[in-house]
C-alpha cells in the first residue's frame, strides 16, 4: 500500500474527477446547484454526496469553481475571472498573482480594504489605470491565509488595536473592549481574528496570548515564529516516539550493515554547530580518488507516517535564527541519537565513489552502514592544517588524519577544477553573521569568510547529491528532485538593459546559458559595485524548487540534483534517503513508497515551507540589525549606494551589512529625478546625480525597530570639507604646540 502524507490523502469514497464535472458543467451551459451535479452523475446515498460537497468545495477553494449566493456553482473561466493570490504592499495597495501565470493585476486601496496578504480571491480585470498597470476588482474571497495575527498592541486615545508585526499586513486588527486581555500598550501581543477585513470594517480580534516587551531578548524570534506559523511544538506521540529511541545505538541495529568502523571518517563543520549529517572519507587511488560521503541514517528512526514523520513534514526544514535554531526533528535526534559525533558508533548512509583525476565519477555506490568519527574538526582548524606548514601546530594536532585531509584537499582541487570546466555560475556574496551576547542582544556583525575547508566539504557534498539524483533516475523511480530553471524570460530584457549602462555585456540572446551567467560575472568581478550587479543578475534568475522534475540545476550546470545529505535537517533528503534504500534492499517497484504525484506534492509542500523560514529569519535578521543600529544613532558612517528608487536611495553601510534610506526630500538643495533606466537621481538645477554603486558618507538620523526601517542623512560635501579643514587645522595646532 502506498503511504500517503495527511496532506496528500485522496478521497475515500471514488467519485467522478474534476474533469468529469468540469466536462457536465460544460455540457449543461449554466449554473448548476448540488442535488442538479448529483442527479446528473447518478449519485445516490449521503455517502456519495458528503463525497461530492467535499469534492466541489475543493474546487471551490482552488478556483475551479465559484459557489454563488443562490447556492448554485458557476465555472470560473467562463465568468472572465482569475484565480489566485494577493501580495499586499505596507502601503496599502497590492497585486494579484494569478495561478495561470502572466503579468501582476494592480488592486488600489479600495480593493485591499477586505483582504490581507496571502489571501485566495477570484478577480476580474477591470482595464489599465492611468499608470497603465492592468488593474483589478475583487470579487470573491476564496480562502483566508490568517486567523492569527502577532502585532503591537496599541490603545490611541482609549481605541485599542494591533499593529502587525508582519509588514505586508497593511490593516490594523481592532480590538473591541474586552477583548484584550492583560496587554498593555507597546507590549507584543497574539491575536485571533473574529471577522476576517470587510469592504467598510477593519479586520477585528480577541488577544489570546501576551509575548513579551517587544525589545525583549528573543521577542524577534518569537513573533517571526508566529507570525509566519512556523511549528515550533512537538506533538506528544512525536515526543514518545523519539524517547523510545534512546540515545545510542543498540546492538540490534548494527547488525547486516557494513562495518565501515576503521575508516577514519571525520566531520567538518562551524565551531557552533551540534547536528553533525554528515562525515567524510578520502584516499587516493591508482586513478585518481576514492571518496566516502557518509550521511546520518535518520530514515532508519523516522518511519513514513510515523508521529516524528508527520511533525518532520508539517516543518520541512530546519530554521537557523541567530542564537536560536527550531529544529526538523526533536533535538535528541538531531543533536544527539541521527548525529554523527565522534567516537560513538552511528549508523549512516554510505555513499562510495570512484572519482577519477579529471573530477568525473566513473562507479557509485550506496551503503546501510555503521561508522565512527575519528574527529569533529571546524572549518578554521582544517584550513589552517592545509594551509600550515609541515609540522605546524595544526598539523600536529590533526596527527593521524592529515594524510587523508591532504587527499581530500587535492580531491577538491580535481572536483574544483571539473566545475569550472563545465561552467557553474558562482556570486560572491560576503555573509553576514549575527553574534549575540550572553543576553540575546546583538554584540556585533561580522563577515562569514569561506575558506578552502567549507569548499572542500561543498564539492564532496554536490559529489554524493549528483550520485544519488542519478541513482534513483538510473532505476526509474520517481525522485524528489533540486531542480533550478535558471533564467526567467520575463526578465531577461530588463537585466541586460541593467548590465549595458553599466558597461556590461550578457550574451546568449532571449535565453542566456550558465556559460553567458558565467563569462559576465567574470566581467565584474573587482568592481565596486560588482555586489549590486551580482545581485541584478540573481534576481533575473528563477528560484530553485523541488519537483520532480529532470530540468536539471541551472546555477550548478549539473543535469540532474538532488537533496541526500542533510536528513537531519531537510525533509526532501529524507525522501531521497527512503528512495535510495528500497534501492539497496531491492525491493521491486510495485513495493516503491511514493506515486511520482506524492513526490510532486511533498516537492511542492517543502519548497513552499522553505520559502517560509528563509522570509522568518529574514525579519529576525532585519529587526536584530534595527536594534543593534539604535545606539548608533547620530554616528556617521560610510556606505555605498545599493538601490535606487523614486523616493530616495538605499544605502549599505560598510562593515556592517546593513541598509538605510536617504529620502529624496533629505538630498542636497535640490529637486531631483528618478530614472529607472539608470537606476539614477539627478539633480535638475545642479546636475549632481546619485547612482548604484556611489561611495557617499551618511549620518544615522533615525530607527524604527518595529517597522524594521533605518532613516540617513546625507553629509553634503561642504559639512565633509569642514570636518576636514577642522581635522587639518588640529593638526597644525598640534605640532605648534609641539614645537613650543
Amino acid at each position: 500500500m502506498l503511504l500517503m502524507h495527511k496532506s496528500v490523502k485522496s478521497y475515500s469514497h471514488p467519485i467522478a474527477s474534476r474533469e468529469e464535472i468540469l466536462a457536465l458543467f460544460q455540457k449543461a451551459n449554466k449554473p448548476l446547484r448540488q442535488s442538479d451535479i448529483a442527479k446528473r452523475l447518478k449519485m445516490k446515498g449521503e455517502r456519495d454526496e458528503t463525497a461530492l460537497h467535499r469534492r466541489l468545495t475543493a474546487m471551490v477553494r482552488d478556483g475551479q469553481l465559484l459557489l454563488n449566493r443562490d447556492e448554485r456553482y458557476l465555472m470560473v473561466h467562463e465568468l472572465e475571472m482569475h484565480v489566485g493570490t494577493v501580495i499586499a504592499h505596507p502601503d496599502g495597495f497590492g497585486f494579484f498573482r494569478r495561478d495561470t501565470g502572466g503579468d501582476d493585476i494592480f488592486l488600489g486601496p479600495k480593493q485591499m480594504r477586505r483582504v490581507l496578504h496571502g489571501d485566495r480571491a477570484l478577480v476580474a480585470s477591470t482595464g489599465e489605470d492611468h499608470r497603465g498597470r492592468h488593474e483589478g476588482r475583487i470579487t470573491e474571497v476564496l480562502e483566508r491565509a490568517h486567523s492569527e495575527i502577532v502585532g503591537q498592541f496599541v490603545n490611541d486615545r482609549g481605541i485599542t488595536s494591533v499593529l502587525p508585526s508582519e509588514q505586508r499586513i497593511h490593516l490594523d486588527v481592532l480590538i473591541p473592549p474586552g477583548e484584550a486581555g492583560e496587554a498593555q500598550p507597546g507590549e507584543m501581543v497574539r491575536v485571533e481574528l473574529i471577522e476576517q477585513p470587510g469592504r467598510r470594517t477593519p479586520p477585528i480580534g480577541r488577544v489570546v496570548e501576551v509575548l513579551g516587551a517587544s525589545l525583549a531578548p528573543g521577542m524577534a524570534i518569537n513573533v517571526a515564529i508566529h507570525s509566519h506559523k512556523l511549528p515550533h511544538e512537538w506533538s506528544e506521540d512525536a515526543v514518545a516516539q523519539a524517547k523510545q529511541l534512546g540515545e545510542s545505538v543498540t546492538e540490534s541495529d548494527k547488525r547486516q550493515r557494513l562495518d565501515l568502523r576503521d575508516k577514519p571518517f571525520v566531520t567538518i563543520d562551524g565551531e557552533d554547530a551540534k547536528d553533525f549529517d554528515d562525515a567524510v572519507y578520502c584516499h587516493p587511488t591508482r586513478s585518481g580518488f576514492k571518496l566516502w560521503v557518509a550521511i546520518a541514517d535518520v530514515a532508519h528512526y523516522v518511519e513514513p507516517d510515523s508521529a516524528l514523520d508527520h511533525d518532520a513534514y508539517a516543518r520541512a526544514t530546519s530554521v537557523y535564527f541567530p542564537g536560536r535554531v527550531l529544529p526538523m526533528l526533536p533535538e535528541s535526534l538531531s543533536n544527539g541519537l541521527c548525529s554523527l559525533k565522534p567516537d560513538v558508533d552511528r549508523l549512516a548512509m554510505v555513499c562510495e565513489m570512484l572519482i577519477d583525476k579529471s573530477g568525473i565519477t566513473k562507479s557509485v555506490r550506496f551503503h546501510n552502514a555503521l561508522i565512527c568519527s575519528h574527529a569533529r574538526l571546524t572549518y578554521t582548524q582544517v584550513a589552517a592544517a592545509l594551509e600550515g606548514k609541515k609540522g605546524g601546530a595544526a598539523q600536529t594536532t590533526m596527527g593521524h588524519l592529515m594524510p587523508h585531509l591532504n587527499a581530500l584537499h587535492a580531491l577538491y582541487g580535481v572536483l574544483r577544477a571539473a566545475r569550472d570546466k563545465r561552467g557553474a555560475v558562482e556570486f560572491d556574496f560576503p555573509e553576514p553573521r549575527i553574534v549575540l551576547d550572553d543576553e540575546g542582544q546583538v554584540e556585533r556583525i561580522e563577515t562569514t569568510l569561506r575558506n578552502d575547508a567549507h569548499c572542500l566539504i561543498e564539492e564532496c557534498m554536490i559529489a554524493a547529491n549528483v550520485a544519488a539524483a542519478n541513482k534513483i533516475l538510473k532505476h526509474k523511480l520517481p525522485a524528489l528532485l533540486r531542480v533550478h530553471e535558471g533564467v526567467n524570460p520575463d526578465r531577461v530584457e530588463d537585466l541586460r538593459a541593467f548590465l549595458a549602462l553599466r558597461g556590461v555585456h550578457l550574451g546568449g540572446g532571449e535565453r542566456p546559458g550558465v556559460q553567458d551567467f558565467r563569462a559576465t560575472a567574470a566581467q565584474i568581478q573587482g568592481r565596486a559595485d560588482a555586489p549590486i550587479l551580482q545581485l541584478a543578475m540573481l534576481r533575473a534568475m528563477n528560484q530553485a524548487v523541488y519537483a520532480e522534475s529532470e530540468k536539471g540545476h541551472f546555477g550548478l550546470a549539473l543535469e540532474h540534483y538532488a537533496h541526500f545529505t542533510s536528513p537531519i535537517r531537510r525533509y526532501p533528503d529524507l525522501v531521497i534517503h527512503r528512495t535510495l534504500k528500497s534501492i539497496v534492499a531491492q525491493q521491486p517497484k510495485s513495493d516503491f513508497l511514493y506515486s511520482a504525484a506524492q513526490v510532486q506534492a511533498i516537492g511542492e509542500q517543502c519548497s513552499t515551507f522553505e520559502r517560509r523560514a528563509d522570509e522568518a529569519v529574514r525579519d529576525v535578521v532585519d529587526t536584530l540589525k534595527c536594534q543593534y543600529m539604535v545606539s548608533r544613532v547620530g554616528e556617521e558612517l560610510s556606505g555605498r549606494v545599493n538601490a535606487v528608487t523614486h523616493f530616495g536611495m538605499f544605502i549599505m553601510l560598510d562593515g556592517l551589512f546593513v541598509e538605510g534610506l536617504v529620502h529624496i526630500s533629505n538630498l542636497p538643495n535640490d529637486y531631483y529625478v528618478h530614472d529607472s533606466a539608470s537606476a539614477t537621481l539627478t539633480g535638475r538645477r545642479s546636475g549632481r546625480r546619485f547612482g548604484l554603486g556611489d561611495a557617499v558618507r551618511v549620518v544615522v538620523a533615525q530607527v524604527n525597530v518595529e517597522e524594521r526601517k533605518i532613516d540617513l542623512q546625507l553629509l553634503d560635501e561642504k559639512k565633509q570639507a569642514e570636518k576636514r579643514s577642522e581635522k587639518r587645522d588640529g593638526k597644525r595646532d598640534g605640532k605648534r604646540s609641539g614645537k613650543r
